[in-house]
């Protein structure tokens, strides 16, 4: 494995450990794909520093069982705004 690949696998890891951030947000920060950084957690991290990974890999399957929450946040948050903007 080339040593960037390495050295980006483990600030991924630390960024969303440091962040609470799911994959997306990582994605979006380092500005690479979703699958990139769930490849570079859960397979290549694996092999360099597997505590490192299965820590970062608690926090997403933390964000991954909220998710659902949110979204449905955002969406009751939408259409309140749409009510709103009705009766203005």
């Amino acid at each position: 494995m080339k040593d960037y690949i390495e050295e980006r696998a483990i600030q991924i890891a630390n960024y969303i450990i440091e962040n609470n951030a799911t994959v997306r947000q990582t994605a979006k920060a380092f500005g690479i794909s979703k699958s990139t950084v769930h490849k570079d957690v859960t397979e290549r991290l694996m092999q360099i520093n597997s505590t490192l990974a299965k820590e970062a890999r608690r926090v997403l399957d933390v964000n991954k069982q909220e998710r659902h929450i949110r979204g449905g946040m955002a969406t009751k948050e939408k259409y309140r705004h749409m009510h709103h903007e009705e009766e203005d």
